[in-house]
């Protein structure tokens, strides 16, 4: 079963004719954060000061997971982990998703080409959709939402994936949205501060600055 954040957002992110994320390079980086939320959600990580301390030494079963996990034991902030090795965790991501039969994947034929990549079961994203529909328009407090679909619904908002959450939607949600956003304070309150400087870290990233 395909349960870990960075999983899910890849789904929610992917777009049939790009034959893959709507946008890989903000979509690495999205993972990233993903990762990073979803391990703070389990209290594997916890911040100290403004830096990520990982608790615990158990892998989590999920390749992208434990690849932030490893990172994240140098003693790093929020951001410099969302910009490290992102290009490493979108393609665990894609392999994780393959290997649960998700995803068929086409390698490039060239080093410069980009892997195309095909739902092979349209059930699941559909289902991730239909949840954040919910999430995002719902009657119900967000404070009494599943904190993975706040989480999830934060991300996208601040990624800009417009397939989850519209410009219209950023405009009339704006109250709810920013809601999603103020509970990963409770986390961390890097974390929080991380997710809402998405925007200007994928502007920086896409300048040629940052890891990779």
């Amino acid at each position: 079963m395909i349960d870990d954040l960075p999983c899910l957002m890849y789904l929610l992110a992917y777009d049939d004719a790009a034959e893959g994320p709507y946008d890989r390079p903000r979509t690495q980086l999205l993972l990233r954060a993903a990762a990073l939320v979803d391990l703070a959600l389990r209290g594997r990580l916890r911040e100290d000061d403004g830096t990520v301390t990982v608790f615990g030494t158990r892998p989590t079963g999920a390749p992208a997971l434990d690849g932030v996990l490893h990172d994240a034991a140098g003693g790093h902030g929020w951001k410099h982990l969302t910009r490290t090795h992102r290009k490493r965790t979108l393609t665990e991501v894609e392999d994780h998703l393959t290997a649960a039969g998700v995803l068929t994947v086409k390698e490039p034929r060239t080093p410069f080409g980009t892997r195309r990549l095909t739902l092979t079961d349209r059930a699941v994203p559909a289902a991730l959709h239909a949840r954040m529909s919910v999430a995002l328009r719902g009657d119900e407090p967000v404070q009494s939402l599943p904190a993975a679909d706040t989480a999830l619904l934060a991300l996208a908002a601040a990624a800009g994936v417009h397939s989850v959450v519209s410009r219209q939607d950023r405009k009339t949600y704006r109250a709810r949205i920013d809601a999603c956003t103020t509970a990963l304070a409770a986390l961390a309150p890097g974390l929080e501060k991380a997710v809402r400087d998405l925007p200007t870290t994928m502007i920086a990233a896409q300048g040629g600055m940052g890891g990779s």
